[in-house]
């Protein structure tokens, strides 16, 4: 039996191979440049009597925590890989004008891990980039409906809006558009797949593909349960509070 309906086994188990993979060499290389990169010293000096934590485990947190930051960075390019992988659609990889491609549906995508992983003034280099992509006249996306999804987002609330990201050398913001919108991930999984849990599905179904991947039960029920806590209070809103 298949993990997932919207993506075959064989595209799965190489997208999560990638993050596998990924966490263990980053991992490998903190361990083989520690020390030969700038450290806080302040950081340092403060979060040992702070956390409580000795020498040694400062540095073994802070080894895992510079290797969690460049893994987080690939998460975003995993989910592309996954949409990429559903029929339909075309992963662009790195360095293309737009992440993801769907001629039938006439949609573009860019994909970012997090409602946070861009920021201020980069928001509105996202917005240009996509503003170009579907509305000048000698693009080949021109009429393509074009998406900046936030995998993460801030609150646990769907949304499917106009990008209208901040101008800060004008103090506005950048002009809306029906052809330039903001999505988050569950959202962008149903619409990319058709099918309203997709997202929700996959989540489901990663740990057996990691532990079939691994050859060992690497998470255990209970750890599975903790993730999906998470992820429940990430996209699913708290039922409101009935007035007596």
């Amino acid at each position: 039996m298949a993990y997932l309906s919207f993506i075959s086994d064989d595209d799965l188990k190489s997208a999560v191979l990638y993050i596998l993979e990924t966490a263990q060499s980053s991992l490998r290389d903190i361990e083989k440049k520690f020390g030969k990169n700038v450290i806080d010293p302040f950081g340092a000096l403060f979060e040992m009597p702070g956390f409580g934590l000795s020498k040694d485990e400062w540095v073994e947190n802070e080894k895992k925590r510079q290797a969690q930051k460049t893994l987080q960075n690939h998460i975003g390019t995993f989910h592309q890989k996954i949409i990429g992988s559903v029929l339909g659609w075309e992963d662009r990889k790195v360095g293309s004008i737009v992440d993801l491609v769907n001629t039938e549906k006439k949609i573009v995508a860019e994909i970012k891990n997090k409602y946070n992983t861009v920021t201020g003034a980069k928001l509105k280099d996202v917005y240009d980039t996509l503003h170009d992509a579907v509305l000048d006249k000698l693009s080949k996306y021109k009429g393509y409906t074009a998406y900046y999804v936030e995998i993460i987002p801030k609150k646990p609330k769907p949304y499917d809006q106009e990008f209208t990201p901040p101008d800060n050398k004008t103090g506005g913001k950048r002009a809306s558009n029906v052809k330039i919108r903001r999505i988050d991930g569950q959202s962008f999984y149903a619409l990319a797949t058709g099918i309203p849990n997709a997202l929700e599905q996959l989540i489901n179904a990663l740990p057996q593909v990691i532990n079939d991947l691994l050859g060992a039960e690497k998470l255990s029920r209970e750890e599975i349960a903790f993730i999906k806590e998470y992820f429940d209070k990430a996209y699913k809103e708290p039922p409101s509070k009935k007035q007596p």
